[in-house]
């Protein structure tokens, strides 16, 4: 059996992470934190405020590292949009000697709010909305990776299966 892996995102909302986070996780059998259910189950009506979502990540950061412990590959869906963000799920990662992979998702701008910010999605019995104000925020902390991050790119206009676990195994 293999190291563990843990799959992060960067993207903006509405960008594809989560169709490709399903597509990981049913090709390599990884455990899907997708944080935006793990949050409505959480919180009966939630607000996104910072107090929430620091409570919501301290809990699946904890479950992150538990899973990899166990020899489990993640597949943890949600922004990794800030440099600091992605730094810490590394050391988590390298901590239980699993190894890392940044997942970049780049869709243009306006194609991301247009599914963001106009679809009202349910899945799994919880609907999910976003207001145009709420993307614009989420997408001003998208800091790029930087030189000497590893990232694997995918569009996100017309999501692949065969192109994604492609660029995954290289």
């Amino acid at each position: 059996m293999g190291k563990p892996v843990l799959y992060l995102f960067l993207g903006y909302p509405g960008a594809g992470k989560t169709t490709v986070a399903q597509l990981i996780a049913k090709h390599t059998g990884a455990v899907h934190i997708w944080a935006d259910l793990e949050r409505h189950k959480l919180f009966d009506q939630p607000t996104h405020d910072e107090a929430e979502s620091r409570q919501l990540y301290d809990k699946l950061n904890q479950t992150t590292a538990q899973l990899l412990s166990q020899g489990k590959s993640v597949v943890f869906d949600t922004n990794f949009n800030r440099f600091d963000d992605r730094e810490l799920l590394r050391g988590i990662a390298a901590k239980h000697g699993a190894e890392s992979k940044l997942v970049w998702l780049t869709t243009p701008t306006d194609v991301a709010k247009e599914r963001a910010v106009h679809a009202n999605v349910v899945r799994n019995g919880y609907e999910f909305k976003m207001s145009a104000e709420q993307f614009s925020k989420i997408a001003s902390h998208l800091e790029p990776p930087r030189e000497d991050e590893k990232v694997i790119k995918i569009s996100g206009i017309k999501i692949d299966s065969n192109e994604v676990m492609q660029l995954l195994s290289k």
